[in-house]
C-alpha cells in the first residue's frame, strides 16, 4: 500500500535520496501518486499487487501505517499479523510463520 511520500522534495527530503536519485514531491493528484507508486513498484521489484491511499489517507490511519508497517491479511479479511513500526520492528521469521498457518504449512 502507498500511503504518501515518505520523503519528498518539498518537505522532508534525505541527504541519502538526493545521492541515489529518489527525488519525488509530494502528488498533487492521483494521477501522480499513481506515477510515484508505480515507479516504486518498478524500482523495488514489487511482484505482488500494490494498492494506493486516497488523499484522506484512510489506509493509512486505519492500519497505523507510518512509519511503515508489514501486515498479513487472512482471505475473510480479518487481520492475521501486524508487525512493529518498520524497519526496525520487521521480523521476516514472524511475517513467515503467519503466512504458513493460513495456508496450512
Amino acid at each position: 500500500m502507498y500511503i504518501r511520500e515518505a520523503h519528498p522534495t518539498d518537505a522532508w527530503q534525505l541527504a541519502v535520496n538526493e545521492r541515489e536519485g529518489i527525488l519525488f514531491a509530494s502528488p498533487k493528484d492521483y494521477g501522480e501518486k499513481a506515477g510515484v507508486a508505480q515507479m516504486c513498484v518498478r524500482k523495488l521489484g514489487i511482484e505482488i499487487p500494490a494498492l494506493i491511499d486516497d488523499f484522506e489517507s484512510t489506509t493509512e490511519v486505519a492500519y497505523t501505517a507510518w512509519p511503515d508497517r508489514l501486515y498479513v491479511v487472512g482471505r475473510d479479511g480479518a487481520i492475521a499479523y501486524k508487525a512493529r513500526p518498520g524497519p526496525f520492528g520487521f521480523k521476516p521469521a514472524e511475517v513467515e510463520a503467519a503466512l504458513s498457518k493460513l495456508v496450512g504449512g
